[in-house]
């Protein structure tokens, strides 16, 4: 791409050696300090004039095609290991911004192009390339705010929408691209696109950040079950209207007709959804042609699924229970050893937070939470909830989170027990602290939340409760977490 430079402005990617060497280096860096300095670059490129339009493009695709593989492993590490909070949060912001700068390159590049400058003719080849990597660009910038649950800008629709209409426009849209040299994904820029879409319609404000990756990985893999068309079917389940800032939404009614309205249909994705979940049941293992960008036991794929399947289905998941619309304060804690310090003492609560109910049914609450900068909310996270006017704690867990600002979220809980109980227990010669979730009752099956690391494998528990002795047997995990673990046991003895 390099070789025809002639000009030679103030930038040092101006000398095709030293961009070279650059962009050769930049793969094999440590992943945080190479997406870094592709950030810097790709800043720095926007603002030195003296570039012909075919040269900065030419430079812009090629940092980003040789910071797509530190990217890729930070997205990797972001979900898979275990992080403090600050190294999450830098490296959500590290990532965001890169992605987020280089849309804004592509984007520069882009509108010289539309604004016919001087020599930007010359970009007109690379013109279908810029379309794709721009979409792509935008989907994993929609990915990484929904690592964090949003909340995510309009103005991405609206850039999105604008790209696919301008691809399709000039008839690029189906026009099959490698995406990045050597990688071997064909791709579209209406491919793009429809994964954006899809992405966003499949509800990611339940899941944890592993599992949105995953779900990113089998939306691709599905894509072509999908179909995705202008005109007005009646099998259609989403529509979208391009040219608008929004997102795509479920059919309900037919929106106002428009020539940029655009709408899909998921049946034949549950269909093939359905197939790879036969599949998986009959031969114990993630068939070899689903690309998951990694191993992946199947009882961590399965639920993904079976989530994917529930959005895509042409009639939207039904509430178990119905909810009322209620205002009312709520009094929360976190984490098992503040829940069973007031469970057994009461008192002062110093690690107290004041959540505003938004609405309530029988199998939990939907509630407006402050966020700071000690935010802890996470999918899976357990608390303990105090209604207002209320004496008892309850226990629930977090199950839906999403930021409708950066100082206000919504979150949907699961109430777990309306009685828990705090117990003291012994674990095999070690005092463990707990929270019994049921009623004990002999030969019959109870949870209890521990810490983490009080789960084993065939070791009772046994303790005291009102005045009689327990002793509960391991049956299974039913949810882990980093510092917590709710398991099933059976109840041996009540003496």
């Amino acid at each position: 791409m390099l070789g025809f430079f002639s000009s030679k402005p103030d930038h040092p990617l101006a000398d095709p050696k030293e961009a070279k060497r650059v962009c050769a280096a930049l793969p094999g860096r440590e992943p945080a300090g190479a997406i870094d300095e592709a950030t810097a670059l790709l800043e720095s490129l926007a603002g030195v004039e003296g570039f012909k339009p075919e040269q900065r493009l030419a430079l812009i695709l090629q940092l980003d095609e040789a910071a797509i593989a530190p990217a890729r492993r930070l997205g990797r590490e972001y979900v898979s290991v275990r992080l403090t909070k600050t190294q999450e949060q830098g490296l959500w912001l590290a990532n965001r911004d890169y992605w987020s700068t280089l849309i804004a390159a592509l984007e520069d590049n882009l509108r010289r192009f539309d604004a016919n400058e001087k020599g930007a003719e010359a970009m007109k080849p690379l013109l279908p390339l810029l379309y794709v990597r721009l979409l792509h660009a935008a989907r994993q910038r929609l990915k990484w705010e929904q690592f964090r649950y949003g909340p995510v800008d309009n103005a991405l629709w609206q850039l999105m929408g604008r790209i696919y209409l301008a691809a399709a426009g000039t008839r690029q849209a189906d026009r099959e691209l490698e995406l990045y040299p050597g990688g071997g994904i064909a791709t579209t820029a209406e491919g793009e696109y429809l994964k954006a879409l899809v992405f966003h319609a499949s509800s990611m404000d339940n899941l944890l950040p592993i599992e949105i990756e995953l779900a990113e990985y089998l939306i691709a893999h599905f894509l072509p079950r999908f179909v995705f068309t202008a005109e007005v079917r009646p099998d259609n389940v989403y529509w979208v209207d391009a040219a608008k800032p929004m997102p795509p939404a479920r059919l309900a009614r037919a929106p106002e007709l428009s020539p940029t309205l655009r709408f899909f249909n998921s049946i034949p994705a549950v269909e093939a959804v359905d197939q790879v979940r036969s599949r998986i049941g009959r031969d114990g293992r993630v068939p070899a042609d689903v690309n998951l960008g990694g191993q992946y036991a199947f009882e961590a794929v399965l639920p993904v699924l079976d989530h994917l399947a529930m959005c895509w289905s042409p009639k939207p998941p039904m509430r178990t229970h119905t909810r009322h619309r209620v205002k009312s304060r709520l009094t929360v804690i976190h984490g098992i050893a503040e829940l069973h310090r007031q469970i057994l003492e009461g008192g002062g609560c110093m690690e107290c937070e004041a959540w505003v109910v938004d609405d309530v049914s029988l199998g939990g609450i939907g509630a407006k939470v402050p966020l700071g900068a000690n935010d802890w909310i996470r999918i899976g996270a357990l608390i303990g909830l105090q209604p207002e006017g209320g004496g008892n704690w309850l226990v629930g867990m977090v199950r839906r989170f999403a930021r409708d600002s950066e100082s206000v979220g919504s979150v949907g809980i699961e109430t777990l027990s309306k009685s828990p109980r705090a117990i003291v227990a012994d674990a095999g010669g070690l005092q463990t602290e707990g929270i019994l979730l049921d009623a004990p009752q002999q030969g019959e099956s109870v949870r209890v939340s521990l810490p983490a690391a009080s789960w084993e494998d065939g070791v009772s528990l046994l303790f005291s409760l009102d005045g009689a002795r327990v002793r509960l047997f391991p049956e299974i995990a039913l949810e882990t977490s980093s510092d917590m673990v709710i398991g099933r046991y059976f109840v041996q003895s009540v003496d």
